[in-house]
């Protein structure tokens, strides 16, 4: 198939899955489960306290991270930190599926665009993709609907475990420093509740591999009034809980 071409690069797509870049740990075939984490140290903190050992390390420019394999529930489940933005997220992620991973459940924060107390949960079904990852790995549109199955079976782990959520639109964007009140407003009324900076790249790269995936958000700071910007505490209290339930979630997923 050619590549789509625009008069705009982001907007350009090429449908071959052979790159040029080869996966550097080819010879490691890792579980079919993964936790993807936004949590920072707490990460590496839940795999020391759960007894993970680890399966292999990615080494990047920035940092290494290890991919660690959990057992839980008499399964064997990966966990991996998510690094923040989506070209860099999107690697790690991508990296899980060209080691035979098929189902994610990833966790971590979003800003929130309407009032939502810090520290709820949030379930997106759909993100409005405005980052440039997502473009390399399936066509331009505005949105991207996260798979139906994936969310349904992560709402119903959620229901099971008695834990308050809510569904929404995510708007995904690669710069927290160009969120102003305009644009804010803007999101806010074509529908988006909360706001990310990965959710739409990791759901198009997901799509693109034939993988299953979903995100468990927790509501951190606040831009619900463009006047006063609310940091809060960027859902701290919630990261330990949420790789938790989503350990407990990824382990009863068929």
């Amino acid at each position: 198939m050619p590549i789509l071409k625009n008069e705009f690069p982001v907007l350009e797509y090429d449908s071959d899955v052979n790159a040029l870049v080869k996966n550097r740990h080819a010879g490691i075939k890792l579980p079919e489960k993964a936790v993807f984490a936004f949590t920072g140290d707490n990460t590496d903190v839940f795999a020391e306290a759960n007894n993970a050992r680890i399966a292999v390390t990615l080494e990047l420019i920035t940092r290494n991270y290890n991919i660690y394999i959990i057992k839980r529930s008499g399964q064997e489940i990966c966990l991996l930190q998510a690094p923040m933005g989506a070209p860099a997220a999107v690697q790690n992620l991508d990296t899980l599926f060209l080691l035979g991973v098929k189902k994610v459940i990833a966790t971590g924060s979003c800003g929130v665009l309407t009032d939502i107390p810090e520290n709820r949960f949030i379930v997106p079904e759909r993100a409005l993709r405005a980052e440039g990852t997502s473009y390399q790995y399936i066509p331009a549109s505005r949105y991207i609907d996260l798979d139906r199955d994936t969310v349904n079976s992560l709402c119903g782990q959620l229901d099971k475990m008695c834990i308050p959520y809510e569904r929404c639109t995510t708007w995904t964007t690669d710069c927290f420093f160009r969120e102003t009140a305009e644009m804010v407003e803007y999101r806010r009324n074509e529908g988006c509740k909360v706001v990310d900076m990965e959710c739409s790249a990791l759901a198009a790269c997901a799509e693109f591999r034939g993988a299953k995936f979903a995100q468990l958000f927790f509501t951190a700071d606040s831009l619900a009034d463009v006047k006063n910007y609310d940091r809060r505490s960027f859902g701290e209290s919630s990261r330990e809980k949420a790789l938790d339930i989503c350990m407990d979630v990824i382990t009863g997923m068929e």
